[in-house]
């Protein structure tokens, strides 16, 4: 039940986040925003861990380990897939997003050694299914033209970073690293990485001070990382990358339900033949069977 309620935590957070995200555009470049979000992030888990006095000290080592966490699941991947999202559909960008299901399988079995269930690659592979029926429309729609070529590479690029930013964290929860601590130096270290990168690129860093953008960064760094986060790295030291990443294929399928309820958003046949095998498979992966 645990394990249950860090999972749905997880998906509806994340399945929520993207309301919140339409109002960080305009003003500040995409990379600005997430920078400020991971950073008010990290100092919020700080403010939390030195008032509880639980800011327990990490060896040299483990904040390399926590660098890695940091550079691959709360920046870099970040840099890729708005990059790509900048010239392919929504709906493709979350079908390629969700292959990390298959990639957090195989890299957990290198990297980990982490035993991959038959009943997790059944699930895993008719939720993929089911991703591509849900968003078919969009990728019937894409072109294969050199920039849209480039982008899916890109797309892919960030998805395999935020892979290996899973494997990170799988290695740090499990060396006992307390996930708080974990999660708030990463985001610090993986905000610091977005500065620089914005300052190299002769990006503008700078804060829009409307309402809107306020508070929508005030909720993605409060409930879409601190808490979502919290809750998704402390799944992967649970139950494993492999199972814990079948939210990327969740959270896309939540966002359509509440755009439906507010903005009109019209399902069709495959759409809900693609959402009952998205749950089929959720209920597989979550399954302990072994066979």
């Amino acid at each position: 039940m645990n394990n249950l309620l860090l999972y749905v935590i997880t998906v509806v957070i994340w399945g929520s986040t993207w309301i919140a995200i339409k109002f960080q555009l305009g003003t500040v470049a995409p990379m600005v925003s997430i920078a400020h979000r991971s950073m008010l992030a990290a100092l919020l888990i700080f403010l939390y861990l030195v008032l509880r006095r639980r800011l327990s000290p990490l060896s040299g080592r483990d904040h390399g380990m926590v660098f890695m966490q940091g550079l691959c699941l709360f920046s870099g991947n970040y840099i890729f897939i708005y990059a790509a999202s900048a010239e392919l559909p929504s709906g493709l960008v979350a079908v390629v997003f969700s292959t990390q299901v298959i990639l957090n399988m195989v890299n957990g079995a290198i990297f980990l050694r982490l035993p991959t269930s038959s009943m997790t690659l059944l699930g895993a592979g008719i939720g993929l299914v089911g991703m591509l029926a849900v968003f078919l429309p969009q990728v019937e729609s894409f072109s294969l033209t050199d920039a849209s070529l480039r982008a899916l590479l890109l797309c892919f690029l960030g998805t395999c970073c935020a892979s290996f930013g899973n494997i990170f964290a799988a290695r740090n929860s499990r060396d006992g690293l307390p996930v708080l601590v974990c999660n708030a130096w990463g985001m610090l270290y993986g905000a610091v990485t977005l500065y620089l990168a914005a300052l190299l690129t002769g990006t503008p860093i700078v804060l829009d001070w409307n309402v809107s953008y306020i508070a929508s960064l005030l909720y993605l760094a409060v409930f879409g990382s601190v808490i979502a986060f919290w809750a998704y790295v402390t799944l992967i030291g649970q139950i494993g990358p492999g199972r814990a990443a079948y939210s990327s294929l969740m959270f896309p399928v939540v966002a359509l339900l509440i755009s439906t309820l507010f903005e009109g958003y019209q399902w069709t046949l495959p759409g809900l033949a693609g959402f009952a095998l998205v749950l089929a498979g959720n209920w597989l992966v979550m399954q302990r069977g072994k066979g």
